[in-house]
């Protein structure tokens, strides 16, 4: 299975590097229109080869799903937190009562060391 993945990521780093090659030629991006830049007074352009603006958009876009996805999930992470805290204070008074049953002799000593050990 290790080999697959390898063999997969290698495809894909091929696959990116055919793209990077074949779309050298510069192109200019601009911050704002033309109109809206002059207007505002935003006039920002630089100038990048396609391929880097073809891999950057992919890169922040796997960013911006990635952060959305964190975000969605953020409920089921903070139930999940409650739960494990729930289970902490349970196992807390369980073993609190458990050691009242022993003082006050209502369980064998025997069988509470053994339910101590588990």
């Amino acid at each position: 299975m290790r080999y697959i993945r390898y063999a997969f990521l290698a495809a894909i780093g091929a696959v990116l590097i055919v793209v990077a090659l074949a779309n050298r030629g510069a192109v200019t991006l601009t911050l704002l229109p033309e109109p809206l830049a002059d207007l505002v007074g935003l006039n920002h352009s630089i100038t990048l080869p396609l391929f880097g603006v073809i891999l950057g958009g992919i890169v922040v876009g796997l960013l911006i799903g990635f952060v959305w996805e964190w975000l969605r999930e953020h409920k089921h992470r903070a139930n999940a937190a409650a739960k494990q805290r729930q289970v902490h204070d349970l196992e807390r008074k369980l073993k609190r009562e458990q050691r009242k049953a022993v003082e006050s002799g209502q369980q064998d000593e025997v069988l509470a060391l053994l339910e101590q050990k588990s």
